[in-house]
């Protein structure tokens, strides 16, 4: 890895945590400049990927890129080939142009897996993106909910399109409801280090998970790896794009918000198993129906 493999903000909250020391030295064996075979086949197979940029206003944004399996492709151990573009009217169009950073999370629910790959875009032509990966690191499987995806052209076709100052009611009906959201986070600094970049993660837990007030959500921050990628970036610069998704009829919801991360007693008392809690201050959200190119089968009961 060209440079540290952790941040300021990340290595603050490591410290914190009390991990700071072994992270120091797992982290340049976990995080690597280039994606190991088991990774290269994984992206491979999926039908989407979760992607993260960043706005020309510096707000980042999560979102989905979606085909059959095998659109995702690995023409060297530190490029991903990726055959499909954010459709109009997504918060990623015209973000993903070349020497963007980006961040990707390929996730497979129903196995439980996911992996990272953070880089820059290098290329854009009419059908897909070349970006180079330049920080490739798997995630522990904790509080993913076990649906299966399948790609499923055509459904999105010309999605109604609703926006929102703060939450919109049906917005927040999606996420009153919901056991997972991604988010996408980023570094201020755009200095070329890879550390410095664009990251998107996975959120989850049982539904209702994510307490709403008002335009504020908070979310429990649970016992995880404790690499702090997300809550890192937002500490040092506290903007998140949020992406909700109803698994049941394929709406999107992506949500402009300002982070805070707390983690006094009094507020933690509400959440007994928390570390910290996550607050998200909502400023916009839009909901898109049936937006998502994909279907989910249901989580075994």
């Amino acid at each position: 890895m060209a440079g540290p493999s952790f941040h300021t903000g990340e290595e603050t909250l490591q410290a914190r945590a009390g991990s700071r020391e072994r992270l120091a030295e797992v982290g340049p064996r976990v995080i690597r400049p280039a994606m190991p075979e088991t990774h290269q086949t994984f992206f491979g197979q999926l039908p989407f990927v979760v992607a993260g940029a960043v706005d020309g206003a510096g707000q980042p944004w999560a979102s989905l890129l979606a085909g059959a399996p095998g659109f995702i492709t690995a023409p060297a151990d530190d490029r991903l080939r990726i055959a499909a573009l954010p459709p109009a009217g997504d918060p990623l169009e015209g973000l993903l142009q070349a020497g963007a950073r980006v961040g990707l999370l390929g996730i497979e629910a129903h196995t439980r897996r996911r992996n990272r790959a953070n880089g820059r875009v290098v290329a854009v032509d009419g059908v897909g993106i070349d970006i180079h990966v330049e920080q490739s690191f798997g995630n522990c499987p904790k509080y993913i909910e076990p649906r299966q995806a399948e790609y499923a052209p055509g459904q999105e076709a010309r999605p109604e399109s609703l926006d929102f100052t703060g939450l919109g009611d049906p917005v927040r009906t999606l996420v009153a409801a919901a056991d997972t959201f991604f988010i996408a986070s980023a570094h201020p600094d755009d200095d070329g280090l890879p550390a410095h970049g664009v990251d998107v993660s996975h959120r989850g837990g049982p539904a209702g998970f994510v307490r709403i007030d008002g335009d504020t959500l908070t979310v429990p921050d649970l016992a995880g790896n404790n690499y702090f990628n997300t809550l890192g970036n937002l500490l040092l610069a506290p903007r998140a794009g949020l992406l909700f998704i109803d698994f049941a009829r394929g709406d999107l919801a992506w949500l402009a918000a300002d982070a805070e991360i707390v983690d006094d007693a009094a507020a933690l008392a509400a959440f007994p198993e928390a570390r910290r809690l996550l607050r998200l201050h909502v400023r916009t959200s839009r909901l898109a129906r049936r937006a998502a190119a994909l279907r989910w089968q249901p989580p075994p009961a």
